[in-house]
């Protein structure tokens, strides 16, 4: 079995990462594994495992002819049989399928908003889907909209994995230890950190010792802009810390006593899944996969999208008992070891693979 992975960048987003690790994966596994980035490198390249084979493809339009047939000519010339293309790869591995039959194509959906798709998107989704072997979800909101909208035959749900790995410790945070709050997501409007500035705004009232960190990438637009113009107006500089993209995410996580999502749109947010396998207590909104993952409060606290105020009520409720802390962040690791380990993904992928 050979299989290449396809992801648009290697900058550090999940979807990204879970190309990447499912890469590594197989490699490891003995599986003939690719991966191919194919408009922009970043960081994660430099965690592609020494088994893995690599192909950045340079693609520089929506619609690269030169890039369509040199991924074409490099899948053919090392005879892979399996494209898993994530996220919006889809398009450019449904154009390989036109051209080159033989290959299966597997698409892996991590959009959390895909069930909002409409217009043009929808349309040209729903047609490339037409060429894929199979779908793969990370949630079952996603597999139920596949199988209704895109009228998918073959539809599976896969949650996503997480697994621990040798890095490099390079990110120290500020603030004091003990009394860390940490959002793990790229500065996307889809991530609504602005909902998480208010209620720590607010929170920190109570609680001045404890510090806001944001880890993810910043693309400098608009947004970025927002937020960054929220926490100066807002006195908040000495209590709100950016560290860009890391590559040393469970040595960032251990540094952190609190985890927080407070996204309106997900899939399956593997930060959830980060964040419990590096024992944080955790509070996430009630979007795409988080409620399911947590279940119950035992495990974490889920809030409705937006809300500020049931935010900060979250956040004071874990602050002021660090018995409760450790209590939920205990509950959650062992929760997350037992359903989200790479054996039971890859036993499941690997059947997937094997069924088309």
């Amino acid at each position: 079995m050979k299989v290449i992975q396809i992801i648009d960048s290697l900058e550090a987003g999940g979807a990204e990462r879970m190309a990447l690790n499912t890469a590594n994966l197989l490699a490891e596994n003995g599986i003939d594994s690719y991966l191919c980035a194919t408009r922009k490198e970043g960081s994660l390249k430099n965690l592609i495992s020494d088994k893995t084979a690599y192909l950045f493809l340079d693609k520089k339009r929506t619609l690269d002819l030169s890039a369509i047939f040199r991924l074409k000519h490099y899948i053919k010339s090392n005879n892979i049989g399996i494209i898993h293309a994530h996220s919006s790869s889809f398009f450019i591995a449904g154009m390989v399928k036109m051209i080159y039959p033989k290959v299966r194509v597997v698409w892996h959906n991590h959009y959390g908003n895909s069930e909002h798709l409409s217009g043009g998107k929808y349309r040209l989704l729903k047609y490339i889907s037409s060429k894929f072997n199979a779908i793969i979800a990370v949630n079952r909101k996603l597999a139920t909209w596949a199988e209704k909208k895109l009228k998918h035959k073959y539809v599976v749900y896969l949650p996503n994995f997480v697994k621990t790995s040798p890095e490099r410790e390079i990110t120290f945070l500020k603030g004091t230890e003990g009394k860390r709050i940490v959002c793990l997501a790229n500065l996307r409007r889809e991530k609504d950190h602005i909902t998480l500035l208010k209620a720590f705004k607010a929170f920190h009232k109570d609680f001045p010792l404890w510090t806001l960190h944001l880890i993810g990438k910043d693309f400098g637009d608009r947004y970025s802009e927002e937020i960054r113009h929220y926490v100066k107006q807002n006195k908040l500089n000495e209590d709100v810390f950016f560290y860009g993209s890391v590559n040393d995410v469970s040595h960032t996580l251990s540094q952190c006593e609190i985890g927080v999502l407070s996204s309106n749109f997900e899939g399956l947010p593997l930060a959830l899944l980060e964040y419990g396998l590096n024992k944080l207590a955790v509070i996430v909104t009630d979007v795409g996969e988080c409620k399911a993952v947590i279940k119950d409060e035992k495990n974490g606290f889920v809030i409705d999208p937006g809300n500020d105020n049931e935010l900060r009520v979250k956040l004071e409720e874990l602050a002021g008992n660090p018995l409760l802390i450790s209590k939920k962040a205990d509950n959650f690791n062992n929760h997350i070891l037992n359903k989200y380990g790479k054996e039971q993904f890859f036993n499941k992928l690997t059947q997937v693979y094997e069924s088309l």
